[in-house]
């Protein structure tokens, strides 16, 4: 359509992220900031967020006074992140990195991944080698924190649809299809349609490829411990030491690095 920009991109382009900041606002928990406030008490040492998007989970903690940085590889993520943060009047470190292979020079008391974002690396190469730069900038006995879910749908063609306005009032419409599911390999392929609206009139649009991955409950213990984390233990739904018992229901690991 002339007039509007239609491509093909990798998570959180604009619009995504645009959506990302009016459904996911800094401070906006489904259970998991209590979660993570509480477990993350008496901790004195630095904390680090992978994949920290625009701050929800982080600035809150930052304010609650954890000394905890972010990466994230999106540069609207990043963009979005500051924002908040200037808006605020607060300030941290956040390095633009893939949580799949980075590099800080520095170790951490704790590393948390809530909601899920670690199942974006649908490749089980890259989560193995996030699992393992998670465990090499950890201290001694520095403890990774980390959500994980099992899928919704599993049925090919799966379309849901939801609209979003935004503090200028332009509306943006999301339609999810679920275009792909490996058995095999345990991942979902979906294509998100993103349209925003003003007036009437269709102003932009993007399409983005969204993956997740997903794993067996003991099947992901396994793989903490071959990699070299202890004393793991499985909530769920944000109660801690809650073994799950419903597909339904958010999964947290919490594991330690001796």
């Amino acid at each position: 359509m002339k007039g509007v920009d239609i491509g093909m991109n990798s998570i959180y382009g604009k619009l995504s992220s645009e959506v990302y900041e009016i459904d996911k606002y800094i401070g906006k928990s489904f259970g998991d900031l209590e979660y993570y406030q509480d477990r993350l008490k008496g901790i004195e040492g630095k904390v680090l967020e992978p994949a920290v998007g625009n701050g929800r989970i982080l600035i809150p903690l930052l304010e609650n006074g954890l000394d905890i940085e972010g990466i994230d590889s999106s540069n609207n993520m990043l963009e979005l992140f500051n924002k908040n943060c200037n808006e605020r009047g607060i300030h941290t470190s956040c390095y633009k990195q893939d949580m799949s292979n980075f590099t800080i020079n520095q170790k951490y008391e704790a590393i948390i991944v809530p909601t899920g974002s670690f199942l974006l690396l649908h490749q089980l190469e890259e989560a193995i080698s996030s699992l393992k730069c998670f465990y090499e900038h950890l201290e001694k006995n520095g403890r990774l924190i980390l959500d994980i879910f099992l899928p919704e749908n599993t049925k090919e063609g799966f379309v849901s649809k939801r609209g979003f306005t935004n503090p200028q009032g332009d509306t943006i419409m999301l339609e999810e299809t679920l275009v792909k599911i490996d058995q095999i390999n345990q991942f979902a392929v979906y294509h998100n349609r993103y349209e925003k609206w003003r007036q009437g009139k269709l102003i932009d649009s993007e399409l983005e490829i969204f993956p997740l991955k997903w794993y067996g409950v003991e099947e992901f213990r396994l793989i903490l411990e071959k990699i070299g984390f202890t004393s793991i233990v499985i909530s769920s739904d944000y109660k801690y030491n809650q073994y799950p018992t419903k597909a339904s229901q958010i999964i947290t690991f919490e594991a330690t690095k001796y």
